[in-house]
């Protein structure tokens, strides 16, 4: 590529954003990335209506988190500034009467009761969809069916009005999308988009296409639903006589079920998060977070990289860097991308199992209390994350390392504690007094010198000794858990346990 590659992500602060939008930002980092590009976040809220009161703040989070931060845009600066629409309203009207101006649009003074009406209207007549269009737009008010003094004579008096593309009938439209090949569509389609409203802003259309071209954008990489825009953005280009980025439009994310686009109202709905940080709304309700769920940020975002592309072959793991180098538009699907929830839990699972003791040690530590040095909780991590998806289960399940044991597996209780058992775990204790060096080897030597001794099968003694120790009836090496617990707590729970299991024995 001879010109220096340069790509937004561009979403609208009107709520938390969406997975399917980070994946967009994903996208354009990789892309960016890949060929020593720059990858910019512009805020687009020109939908004043819409605009939620801390969504850019999150926004902004959310890639921080994620990892993926823009190396230029809203909250990072850069010589094409400012990067939130409502900042640069001034900029936009020029263009919009440049193509009044050009004859490529029109002034239209239809308020929206007006517009409403005619509707109605259309709807009774057997019409539901009507449009302002090369048809329409002669019996409607605007600059094109209005004489020249009536259109001076409205301005001239303040009266509100819109800028609407003027569409061509009957031609069509092509342009090249990276991801979907050649694209046509015929004006006949389309409708005369309002460019400039009322209210002085720009509509999403004009100022996406303005800011694309004076900020060098190259390549927009967006989602699929912005698809039936393209066209109306192909033509505001040529009409401008504008090169055009290069347009890439990325497949849906489906729901689990393949039926239809995973919004964000599927989030806890269906039990899983679709928002990377938690979002509170104005009323104080709370939608779950991928981050607040215990998830990694590497795993979140190499999730996501494979919904809608695919790297050529069966690898699954990748880290940011590795996705960089092997990321292509070439290899994104056409096709939606069925998420699903367990293979995310999945991804968590391979990125907690391959993170170091050390480094695991400093994120359980915020779900204990108690005070344990940072070795003990290293060991913990180290016996328990073969069996954990998430950091809070290291400690719920491991939670005999850090509490007393205060309830006993009721199925291991009434299959495995036999009547003779409390003899041999009275034996086991003794047998266990006698370790000098308390360690896993010696303890493990112990033990199967007193199976051998008693020529006792492991199932009768196993059982019995996890569950004084753990209170539970299963779980990591019991030679691994009771060096990590040390001799005296080993020996104290063993004793106390017995009677504890003997009469929840006689009980039941």
């Amino acid at each position: 590529m001879s010109e220096k590659v340069r790509v937004r992500f561009a979403p609208s602060p009107t709520g938390p954003l969406h997975m399917g939008g980070v994946r967009t930002a994903l996208y354009n980092y990789l892309f960016a990335k890949k060929h020593g590009g720059d990858f910019i976040l512009r805020i687009e809220d020109t939908d004043e209506k819409r605009f939620v009161e801390g969504a850019q703040q999150y926004i902004i989070d959310s890639l921080k988190w994620c990892g993926i931060e823009p190396n230029e845009g809203a909250g990072y600066g850069g010589e094409f500034g400012p990067y939130i629409q409502s900042e640069r309203k001034d900029i936009y009207k020029p263009y919009a009467e440049q193509l009044v101006e050009s004859g490529h649009a029109y002034i239209a003074f239809d308020t929206p009761e007006e517009l409403e009406n005619m509707r109605e209207q259309a709807k009774k007549m057997g019409l539901p969809n009507w449009q302002y269009n090369g048809i329409t737009r002669s019996s409607m008010k605007n600059s094109l069916s209005l004489s020249k003094e009536e259109v001076e004579k409205r301005l001239a008096a303040g009266e509100p009005y819109s800028i609407r593309m003027k569409m061509p009938r009957n031609q069509d439209i092509k342009f090249e999308d990276i991801i979907r090949g050649w694209v046509t569509v015929n004006t006949n389609n389309l409708d005369d988009k309002i460019l400039y409203k009322p209210s002085g802003m720009p509509t999403y259309h004009l100022a996406n296409i303005v800011d694309d071209h004076t900020m060098k954008i190259t390549h927009v990489i967006r989602g699929e639903e912005w698809l039936p825009s393209a066209p109306l953005h192909v033509l505001l280009y040529d009409a401008f006589g504008w090169d055009r980025p290069q347009f890439a439009h990325l497949p849906l994310i489906l729901r689990p079920d393949g039926n239809g686009k995973l919004s964000k109202r599927d989030g806890d709905r269906l039990g899983f998060p679709v928002f990377p940080l938690n979002w509170t709304t104005a009323e104080g309700e709370i939608y779950s977070g991928y981050k607040e769920s215990g998830y990694f940020p590497e795993a979140f975002i190499n999730m996501l990289s494979l919904l809608g592309w695919n790297p050529g072959n069966n690898e699954e793991i990748f880290s940011l860097e590795e996705m960089v180098d092997k990321f292509s538009l070439e290899r994104v699907g056409k096709s939606g991308a069925r998420f699903d929830p367990d293979k995310t839990k999945w991804f968590n699972q391979q990125y907690l199992r391959s993170t170091d003791d050390q480094s695991l040690s400093i994120m359980v530590k915020p779900h204990i209390t108690g005070t344990y040095s940072d070795e003990y909780i290293a060991a913990v991590c180290g016996l328990m994350k073969e069996r954990a998806t998430f950091i809070q289960d290291i400690v719920k399940e491991g939670d005999y390392f850090f509490t007393e044991i205060s309830s006993y597996d009721e199925k291991t209780v009434q299959k495995k504690w036999k009547e003779d058992t409390p003899e041999i775990m009275q034996d086991l204790i003794a047998a266990f007094e006698g370790i000098t060096d308390w360690n896993t080897a010696n303890i493990e030597a112990i033990f199967s010198q007193y199976l051998e001794k008693n020529e006792y099968g492991f199932g009768k003694v196993g059982p019995g000794f996890r569950l004084l120790v753990t209170g539970k009836g299963m779980g990591p090496s019991m030679f691994d858990i009771c060096a990590v617990l040390g001799k005296e707590v080993v020996l104290k729970r063993m004793r106390e346990g017995l009677d504890k299991v003997n009469a929840l024995k006689t009980t039941a």
